[in-house]
């Protein structure tokens, strides 16, 4: 207990920051409707976002070990509200894409060092519980910034200042905290083959989990809109997107430790693809309906990624965890990168259930390369344990390193 209060400035940072940076892609995209932006140029925001994630978690061990850990928080937030103030200085779909980047250097940049200083602090005896309360504050103020969008007027800059001023109050307990900063680790090395060679299965789940997860959250208010739900309704969609994919966590991670990981993301991806049909008829159903298929949707997907992270572990040795779990991370960057974009074009060009066949497609290819990988390679004798893993920075292995030890 003495060691969560410790962590509780921690904590509420990554509250404050889940609230502010988790409303902006949604928000981004219901403005660019109103500001008559095309598709594909809404589509480009959710890239841009990917594209500064991707430079941040890159970055952000680089500039610890310059200014040290609260300096560099304070400047990854300070990139993350002036983007969001400069909404309604410059407006055009380029200009931000710009501001979107910096967006993503922030959340990069601020997970980056929240989760090097937890990792600092943890010991072996209490690594666990601190990762549950940690993915549980994470989690939490990801489902209520979806809800938040609901109160937030689109193209109005009251609402991007809102959102500025909770990214500029997550500054507060991080850099007013009275422990004492740790020492700044070494970066991983980024080494994407890694991820292929122990397990092609693994990276081509990733990529799938981003295709999935970075389209719907950045494109899916689009899909919403044009389909005929008000703006309260997409914020409930895409909440109930995440509150699916927190309940999937543990039945599924019983499953993946049980059965072979690879059964388990072949039906989850057969699922996913039911999922993606019904979803993609949409307009005929009532608000409770819209949000059972939103739940399932996250129910099917949001575990693919730590059922994958968890399939590609069994095969490395402990000195690789780490770098390992970088590889995977760059892979899901590279495709949440991609994403976004080309589920706007297809939009764009074949009208909003575009979205979910993209979706579908992706799916039916990692479970036919599933079945493939079945009959090249046995499961292994010894298997880590499952663990959620957020898709939060390149350093996240370091934290979840050890508890893949246990058995």
């Amino acid at each position: 207990m003495r060691l969560l209060i410790s962590f509780a400035a921690l904590f509420m940072s990554v509250a404050l920051l889940q609230l502010s940076t988790g409303g902006v892609g949604p928000l981004d995209a219901l403005s660019g409707i109103a500001l008559g932006f095309s598709r594909a140029e809404i589509g480009l925001l959710g890239s841009a976002h990917y594209l500064g994630f991707f430079i941040g978690c890159w970055w952000a061990p680089r500039l610890m070990g310059t200014v040290g850990h609260s300096r560099a928080f304070a400047a990854f937030t300070a990139m993350g509200a002036i983007a969001l103030l400069a909404h309604y200085i410059v407006i055009g779909p380029y200009a931000w894409a710009l501001m979107r980047v910096a967006s993503g250097l922030c959340v990069a940049g601020c997970y980056t060092i929240i989760e090097a200083w937890l990792q600092a602090k943890v010991t072996n005896e209490t690594r666990g519980r601190t990762m549950g309360v940690y993915r549980l504050v994470d989690m939490s103020g990801s489902l209520v910034s979806q809800l938040l969008i609901g109160f937030l007027t689109p193209a109005y800059y009251m609402s991007y200042s809102i959102l500025a001023m909770l990214c500029c109050a997550a500054i507060l307990p991080l850099t007013l905290t009275a422990a004492t900063q740790p020492e700044t680790p070494s970066a991983p090395r980024l080494r994407p083959m890694l991820a292929v060679t122990r397990s092609p299965l693994a990276a081509l789940g990733v990529v799938v989990a981003a295709l999935s997860s970075a389209s719907f959250r950045m494109v899916g208010p689009v899909y919403g809109q044009e389909v005929g739900l008000q703006v309260t309704q997409i914020a409930t969609f895409l909440a109930a997107f995440v509150l699916g994919g927190a309940l999937a966590q543990y039945p599924i991670g019983w499953l993946a430790d049980k059965y072979d990981r690879r059964w388990v993301l072949i039906w989850l991806s057969l699922a996913a693809i039911v999922s993606c049909a019904s979803t993609a008829l949409l307009q005929g159903l009532s608000t409770a309906g819209i949000l059972l298929n939103a739940a399932f949707f996250g129910l099917t997907t949001f575990p693919i990624y730590s059922v994958a992270a968890a399939h590609a572990h069994d095969f490395a040795r402990s000195e690789e965890r780490v770098e390992l779990s970088a590889a995977l991370m760059f892979w899901f960057a590279t495709g949440a990168i991609a994403a976004p974009l080309v589920a706007s074009y297809l939009m764009e060009g074949f009208g909003p259930p575009a979205l979910f066949i993209m979706i579908a497609v992706g799916h039916a290819g990692l479970a036919a390369f599933g079945l493939a990988r079945m009959r090249s390679r046995a499961s292994p004798a010894k298997r880590t344990p499952y663990i959620y893993a957020p898709r939060t920075s390149f350093t996240i292995g370091r934290l979840l390193g050890r508890s893949r030890e246990k058995d």
